[in-house]
């Protein structure tokens, strides 16, 4: 028997108050991704069998670019998201949930950095 009351059992078990957050941000980069996954097969479907050159001229184009990074951006932003629910919610073990959530966060800015720089190099000119 515990002489805790309910109130003191749940203290510290409760909502975080970032939970709703979450849950809203997933919801929109899925919607913002609807309208670019879209516009980006729509765009890269014609180039199948295209040159260097074309391809290049194509992502050269500051639209194209931004819209290559800022899909780039959500789909990894989205990806993270939904990894993290994934991990907080079958790795019982609180190390190792911890270190996947570490790493997983790594990853996720270390692949956006260098999507982010190929797509600024391709569309600046550099080589």
């Amino acid at each position: 028997m515990s002489l805790r009351s309910p109130l003191a059992k749940a203290v510290g078990w409760g909502s975080a108050k970032e939970g709703a957050a979450h849950w809203w941000w997933q919801r929109i980069t899925a919607v913002a991704l609807v309208p670019l996954s879209v516009w980006f097969v729509f765009s890269i479907v014609p180039l199948a069998g295209a040159d260097h050159a074309t391809v290049v001229a194509w992502m050269q184009s500051p639209l194209v670019a931004s819209l290559l990074i800022l899909f780039i951006v959500l789909v990894l932003h989205h990806n993270q998201l939904g990894m993290q629910v994934v991990f907080e919610d079958y790795i019982h073990t609180e190390w190792l949930k911890l270190t996947c959530l570490i790493l997983l966060k790594f990853a996720t800015v270390l692949i956006g950095l260098i999507g982010t720089l190929s797509i600024l190099k391709v569309a600046l000119g550099g080589r």
